[in-house]
């Protein structure tokens, strides 16, 4: 099956829509949506497009009339260019610059508030930073030293453990079973 040699790719478009173009659906407030989802500075006037999920400049922030930019869904380049249903949407910006500034970083405070601190470790026990502070500053010969030195106590220790006490059964528990239990089923 051959490979068409030409790919799709959005059409180039002019810096500045001049556009008269409008969408017929309603105007799309700003106060309705979230301060993070709309950034009002004017060298940059955009918002997230509800429709495709992307941002998109607005055209004529400082004019008698708003809207979205013209826009394709997908990525520019890697994806079809399939005109979004947002483009040319009117938008009405009934939130002042101020506003949403104070809006925004309330929200940010609110959310550093929100995330996790770091776990600080636990403090150690003045025995346990001792038992530490003696270990980092024992030496192989030395580990051997000691071991040398309790040598004596686990042997008898260890006899103590492989003797067997008398009787089939401890003095104030029920007798050890000898036989083996093989449970059968009801029936087989």
């Amino acid at each position: 099956m051959p490979v068409s040699p030409v790919e799709r790719t959005a059409r180039p478009r002019r810096s500045r829509t001049r556009s008269r173009n409008v969408n017929g659906r309603p105007a799309l407030i700003i106060s309705t949506l979230r301060p993070h989802q709309y950034d009002l500075r004017p060298a940059c006037a955009s918002l997230i497009c509800p429709d495709c999920k992307t941002w998109v400049p607005i055209t004529g922030i400082q004019a008698r009339q708003q809207k979205l930019v013209p826009h394709d869904t997908g990525r520019a380049g890697k994806d079809p260019s399939v005109r979004c249903q947002g483009s040319n949407r009117l938008i009405d910006v009934d939130v002042a610059y101020e506003t949403w500034q104070e809006r925004l970083q309330d929200g940010g405070a609110e959310t550093a508030a929100r995330r996790p601190t770091t776990v600080l470790p636990k403090a150690f026990s003045p025995r346990t930073d001792q038992t530490l502070r003696a270990r980092a500053q024992r030496t192989p010969a030395g580990r051997v030293a000691d071991w040398n030195a309790v040598l004596g106590r686990v042997g008898v220790v260890d006899v103590a453990r492989k003797r067997l006490p008398a009787g089939d059964a401890p003095l104030d528990g029920p007798s050890v079973p000898l036989i083996t239990l093989h449970p059968q089923r009801p029936g087989c």
